[in-house]
């Protein structure tokens, strides 16, 4: 069985080999990363702050300062990627993560947290690298199967690591999950290095094109349905990011005792994630043949509806039911927008495309929080809730009117080795 396992994977394409390698690596890395989730704002109220800030603006800031760096920085890692290799910057984030992360395990106040949380931002980004490094080597015409199979490792990460942390949070408190956290991204940037081949070359470029980095940015951003993408992708991480930094707190409202409410968030969110990762191939797949275009407002539609009846639940188990349809519905969105900028845009862009599509996505995580806190504070745990189902509505509605009905044809050059596409 070994033999034919070996024997199989050394008839996997180049392409192939990568992306099953990068899924393992996503998988390890979002384990990490998504560990501290489920009692971040806990964690917060724990350590405290020393200019006495509220507990809800801390966990406000903690949430987004960290998207809000990432923003900033992510198009200059893209636009590096796109010069000196994509692997490169997959070992940067993972193995700059594994510290910082180490670091915020023995955080002495939420302004430190913050401090933290800010450098974070600027460092680490594995999702985006994987996601240029895999869109660098996949036939256009596999895109969508290759970042479904992504999602599925970020996923099925996310669906893991909360509840991990969770538990190990109530068992030995807060700082051996960051403890853990920092080994994971550290075996996944080995993993990378050792396991992950790139003989990059950087594409050549018509005369006419500029090596600047904003005529980088400025390319790809006229490029024709690229614009209307990026925002569908802010408004896609800014919907699922809201409820995250209030859902311990609306937890601790419906639950009959809070004694294990890290357990319970983790559980949560793991719930949401694995549904996700349950349709982001399929979903994928059916999008490489139907049309990505389809998939997003489909996927927009039931998530929409879906999240407006959980603002009434009084019970865990109906916010477990719901989570976990709106999390398979959400799962199609992400993989059809990534498939789509791949079709959108030319061969040899990947991680200037992707690095600027990560930080459009770091700004909707930044300022998700702070939305999501000020409308609990205002209106309510409950209406936070009401707010994601609209968001998720309007991106279904822009899906429909804004995005380009008609896909450019495959260059035949995508099909071939990023190194094969540089020396053309």
């Amino acid at each position: 069985m070994i033999q034919r396992g070996i024997g199989r994977l050394r008839r996997l394409e180049q392409w192939e080999k990568t992306l099953y390698m990068m899924f393992v690596a996503q998988f390890t890395s979002a384990v990490g990363f998504s560990m501290i989730f489920p009692f971040l704002p806990l964690y917060v109220q724990e350590i405290g702050s020393t200019q006495g800030w509220s507990l809800e603006f801390a966990v406000g800031l903690v949430a987004s300062v960290q998207g809000f760096t990432m923003m900033l920085t992510s198009p200059i890692w893209g636009v590096l990627a796109d010069r000196y290799g994509r692997k490169l910057m997959v070992q940067r984030a993972a193995f700059g993560g594994a510290i910082l992360i180490l670091w915020m395990g023995f955080a002495r106040s939420a302004e430190e947290l913050v401090l933290i949380r800010f450098i974070q931002g600027g460092v680490t980004g594995v999702v985006s690298a994987a996601n240029a490094l895999v869109a660098g080597q996949a036939p256009r015409s596999q895109s969508g199967f290759a970042m479904g199979v992504i999602q599925v490792g970020l996923w099925s990460g996310v669906a893991i690591g909360p509840l991990i942390g969770g538990v190990l949070a109530d068992a030995f408190g807060y700082r051996t999950a960051f403890i853990v956290t920092a080994v994971l991204l550290g075996a996944a940037g080995v993993l990378v290095w050792f396991g992950v081949q790139e003989n990059f070359t950087p594409p050549k470029k018509d005369k006419k094109q500029s090596s600047n980095m904003v005529a980088d940015w400025g390319r790809v951003l006229t490029t024709p349905g690229v614009g209307i993408t990026y925002f569908l992708r802010f408004m896609s991480n800014m919907a699922r990011m809201g409820i995250f930094p209030i859902l311990p707190l609306f937890l601790v409202t419906i639950m009959a005792t809070s004694d294990r409410v890290n357990t319970v968030t983790g559980l949560m969110i793991g719930v949401t994630a694995a549904a996700s990762t349950a349709t982001a191939i399929y979903l994928g797949r059916l999008g490489d043949r139907i049309g990505h275009r389809k998939v997003v407002r489909g996927s927009a539609l039931v998530a929409g509806l879906v999240y407006l009846p959980q603002s009434l639940v009084t019970e865990p188990w109906q916010l477990f039911v719901l989570q976990g349809i709106a999390g398979a519905a959400a799962g199609g969105i992400l993989p059809a927008l990534s498939a789509l900028l791949a079709r959108y845009t030319e061969p040899g862009e990947e991680g200037n495309v992707f690095g600027i599509d990560n930080s459009i996505g770091s700004a909707g995580r930044a300022v998700s929080p702070l939305i999501s806190t000020s409308v609990a504070y205002w209106f309510g745990l409950r209406s936070t809730f009401l707010v994601t189902g609209a968001m998720f509505l309007c991106i279904m509605l822009l899906a429909i009117w804004k995005l380009p009905k008609s896909i450019p044809k495959e260059n035949p050059a995508s099909s071939l080795p990023t190194e094969a596409r540089g020396r053309g």
